[in-house]
C-alpha cells in the first residue's frame, strides 16, 4: 500500500482537514493508516505551534491566544474525540457497573449532564494550560499533546480488545500491522524523550499513567475498548499532557 495513501486516510479520519480520499478505503487499508497516526498528531501539534507564534505576532494577549489556539485545535479535529469522551463518561456514569448497558448507552446520541460537566471541564483545563504556556514556553511544546495523543491510540489498539464486531473500529484493530505499528510508537516515544528535555520526560510518563489507568478502567468495566473510549483516551492524554507541560516545563 502506498505509504502517501495511508496518511491520507489517517488525516481523513483524525481530522478535518480538507483531505479526500477515493476510492473509499477497505477496513485493510483503515488498519494500515495506523501507523500514520503519530505523523498526523505531529502534524495537529505542528499546526497549533504556528498559529501560537502567528497570535504572538500579531500581538494577542496570552489569555486571548491560548482561546484561539484550543480552538483551532477543535476546529481541526471536528470535535472527534470531544464526542468520544462525552459518550463514555455518560455511559460509565449511567451503566452502573453493567457491562452491557454501559455499551448500550454509549449508542445514545444524547449527552447527559455526566457528559457536559466533563466537556466543560476538559476544556477549561486545556485553555488554561494553553494560556501559560503561550506566556512561558517555546512554542514546540505544543507538539507533544496531539503527538502523545495520537501515539496512545495504536497502542490502545494493540493492548485492548476491541468490544464491537463489525465497526470501523474492530476493522482498524482487526487490520492494522501489529509489528510496524509497535515500532512507529516506541520511535515516537524515543523521539519524544531525546528531543523534549525534562518536560518531555514528565509529560510521556504523565500520558502513560493515564493511558494506563483508562485501559484498566476499560478492561474492568468493558473488557475491552470501543471507538467512543478511544477517542475519551485521546483526549484524556492531551488534557494531562498539556496540563503537565503548563506546570513543570519552566520549574
Amino acid at each position: 500500500m502506498k505509504p502517501l495513501r495511508s496518511l491520507a486516510i489517517a488525516l481523513q479520519f483524525l481530522t478535518r482537514l480538507p483531505v479526500t480520499v477515493d476510492p473509499c478505503p477497505t477496513p485493510q487499508e483503515m488498519g494500515q493508516s495506523v501507523l500514520f497516526y503519530p505523523a498526523v498528531g505531529a502534524l495537529i501539534g505542528a499546526l497549533l505551534a504556528a498559529f501560537s507564534v502567528l497570535a504572538s505576532y500579531l500581538g494577542a494577549s496570552s489569555s486571548l491566544s491560548g482561546m484561539l489556539i484550543l480552538s483551532l485545535w477543535v476546529g481541526v479535529t471536528g470535535a472527534l474525540h470531544l464526542d468520544g469522551l462525552a459518550d463514555t463518561v455518560d455511559a460509565f456514569a449511567a451503566g452502573k457497573g453493567d457491562r452491557e448497558r454501559t455499551l448500550q448507552l454509549m449508542k445514545d446520541p444524547h449527552s447527559g449532564p455526566f457528559a457536559v460537566v466533563s466537556l466543560i471541564l476538559v476544556l477549561l483545563l486545556k485553555a488554561a494550560a494553553l494560556t501559560t504556556l503561550d506566556a512561558r514556553l517555546a512554542p514546540g511544546f505544543l507538539l507533544l499533546p496531539p503527538l502523545l495523543g495520537r501515539t496512545a491510540l495504536p497502542i490502545l489498539f494493540l493492548t485492548t480488545p476491541y468490544v464491537r464486531p463489525g465497526g470501523l473500529g474492530h476493522a482498524l484493530s482487526e487490520h492494522l500491522p501489529r509489528g510496524p505499528v509497535w515500532v512507529v510508537c516506541t520511535m515516537t516515544l524515543a523521539s519524544v524523550l531525546v528531543g523534549f528535555g525534562r518536560p518531555g520526560i514528565a509529560t510521556l510518563a504523565i500520558a502513560a499513567a493515564t493511558a494506563l489507568w483508562l485501559h484498566h478502567r476499560l478492561m474492568v468495566r468493558l473488557r475491552g475498548t470501543t471507538g467512543d473510549t478511544a477517542g475519551a483516551l485521546v483526549e484524556l492524554v492531551e488534557t494531562a499532557t498539556v496540563v503537565t507541560l503548563a506546570l513543570v516545563a519552566h520549574n
